[in-house]
């Protein structure tokens, strides 16, 4: 997008309460992770927190702890649709806003070769779901996706866009008054 930007990484423990379902979760969790930073804003500063999660048949899908995890949660995608939802929280001194965006992902059947092969070769321990768009089950295994890729890679780039214009212009009016 051109941006001048800085990362600056937080620990943050990762739960959320039991009754969210959907989206209500990568809200949540992109919100806990601004708070990581609360206090260490600067006038002009412009933060940027998000999360992204896979449902399917009514339940989160989280990063798979190990192979037989990742295995698990992809036979849960083979043959079905899911959700991916990314919540995307943009947070100044003196405001915040959260951007939600939501994608329909269709994967082919999946077989167990394919599902080991994907796992030993890209190693999808730190992706929602267990895999990544981007990555050979992208290629081979995903025959529709209803929304934006760039969600389902993890950060909706049109939303952020345009909520960044709205955020930069509040700060400049801003500043021109004081």
């Amino acid at each position: 997008m051109g941006l001048d930007f800085e990362v600056q990484i937080r620990s943050v423990n990762e739960v959320y309460p039991e009754e969210l379902k959907g989206a209500e979760i990568p809200i949540y969790l992109a919100q806990l992770k601004a708070k990581a930073f609360d206090q260490q804003l600067e006038p002009n500063d412009i933060l940027i927190t998000s999360d992204t999660i896979v449902w399917c048949e009514d339940s989160y899908l989280g990063k798979p702890t190990d192979f037989s995890d990742a295995k698990r949660l992809l036979k849960k995608l083979s043959g079905k649709a899911h959700e991916v939802f990314t919540a995307v929280c943009i947070q100044t001194q003196d405001t915040q806003s959260v951007v939600v965006d939501s994608t329909k992902v269709y994967f082919r059947t999946l077989t167990d070769h394919d599902i080991e092969q994907y796992i030993n070769e890209c190693q999808p321990f730190d992706k929602a779901g267990g895999y990544g768009v981007q990555d050979w089950i992208g290629l081979v295994a995903i025959h529709k996706i209803e929304g934006s890729y760039f969600n389902v890679m993890g950060f909706p780039s049109h939303l952020v866009y345009s909520e960044l214009e709205k955020v930069v212009a509040q700060l400049n009016l801003k500043n021109h008054h004081v």
